[in-house]
């Protein structure tokens, strides 16, 4: 039987965050923002990664090996960094564990309150897009706005060689934004966590009367919330830790860390 910690021990503990690759890192930056003081985890799958073309078993079973990694480090919440991971796996990670679970997904709601035209373009992986909890998101938010999806294939293998400078990435992230420009939205969702290390690029392509919206953000106003909630939110002044890992190459996680974090 697993000994309760208490509430001090709790505070002090670490969050595992993971993702399958470099993209959940934009969303670990928002969590270093937010709680300064927290001791950080974080676990990139690279050596199954994308996960867009796994069955939803094989990304749940990763998950659960991977939160069972980041529990016996001591972890006391885990934030899901993958908007492909969450649909296949949050539900079943909340079964299994008492701690809290926080998932991310396209942030369709605030799109919905912010669109002037009612017209909202999603970039997202093909199996976000595909996924029965997306279809939910607009079934539940997106009454009476025009929203359109757009397929992001090979944008975040891209991104996760960590070259952004080449002129290659900027005729891919064109190719995928010019039709939703045509199309009149004037909202755009980032619906895959490493979009957000493009952001700057989306907006200059897209232009200023376009708004960008991500979620890293409010997933880390969401985290606070909850290990406030739970009494385990570590509220010391000086900088807490970070520690990585991966399940693919070391030495590209190590390149990947230095030009990313």
């Amino acid at each position: 039987m697993k000994m309760a910690h208490s509430q001090s021990e709790n505070c002090t503990n670490p969050i595992g965050v993971f993702d399958s690759g470099i993209g959940g890192l934009s969303v670990l930056r928002q969590i270093r923002s937010t709680l300064h003081g927290e001791n950080l985890l974080y676990v990139a799958d690279a050596g199954n990664f994308p996960y867009g073309g796994r069955s939803p078993d094989f990304i749940s079973n990763r998950a659960v090996e991977i939160t069972e990694f980041l529990i016996e480090k001591g972890a006391k919440a885990i934030v899901v960094a993958c908007n492909t991971a969450t649909a296949a796996s949050v539900d079943v990670l909340r079964s299994r564990y008492q701690l809290p679970i926080i998932g991310i997904e396209p942030a369709i709601k605030p799109a919905v309150a912010m669109t002037r035209s009612g017209g909202i373009g999603v970039l997202a992986t093909e199996a976000t897009l595909r996924n029965p909890r997306f279809h939910g998101l607009i079934k539940r938010f997106g009454a009476g706005k025009n929203i359109i999806s757009q397929p992001c294939p090979g944008l975040a293998d891209f991104i996760e060689t960590g070259d952004l400078a080449k002129p290659e990435l900027r005729l891919l992230v064109t190719q995928f934004v010019r039709p939703l420009i045509e199309k009149g939205v004037d909202t755009i969702v980032l619906g895959c966590t490493h979009y957000a290390f493009i952001h700057a690029l989306i907006q200059e392509i897209c232009g200023p009367a376009i708004a960008i919206l991500e979620v890293g953000k409010a997933v880390a106003l969401h985290l606070k919330n909850r290990l406030h909630e739970e009494g385990m939110l570590e509220v010391k002044s000086i900088r807490g830790s970070e520690q990585f890992w991966t399940s693919g190459d070391p030495g590209e996680m190590r390149a990947a860390v230095s030009r990313l974090w």
